[in-house]
């Protein structure tokens, strides 16, 4: 798949890692795993959700009617999971090369030897 996410569509992705969850929960849960650097209003929310159904990523699971108002309770595909985890894997690889001065100097060396 190898997708590149944005910062907001990997933490919806993430909160839905350990179920099915409706927007306000997931705008609460983005908030906590990204230490509150990601903070989604409802219509943000929803232009991401919109986003990653679309491309096959979540979807809607269930609907309900609480107070008058339309509550979707969306999930993680099986694709959503892996382009989760495939950007997960990037972005550790690219910490590695600030966080790992043996991994810096490997992939400068690697990039400046003659073949």
């Amino acid at each position: 798949m190898s997708i590149q996410l944005r910062s907001a569509s990997y933490f919806v992705l993430a909160a839905l890692l350990d179920g099915e969850l409706h927007g306000y929960v997931i705008i609460k849960r983005v908030e906590a795993l990204s230490d509150g650097s990601v903070r989604l209003a409802a219509g943000s929310l929803y232009a991401v959700l919109d986003r990653l159904a679309e491309a096959g990523l979540v979807e809607v699971v269930s609907e309900e009617i609480v107070n008058g108002r339309a509550r979707r309770y969306y999930a993680l595909t099986a694709d959503g999971g892996t382009a989760l985890q495939e950007e997960a894997a990037r972005l550790a690889a690219a910490a590695k090369v600030v966080t790992n001065a043996t991994a810096r100097r490997r992939a400068i060396n690697t990039a400046v030897s003659p073949a």
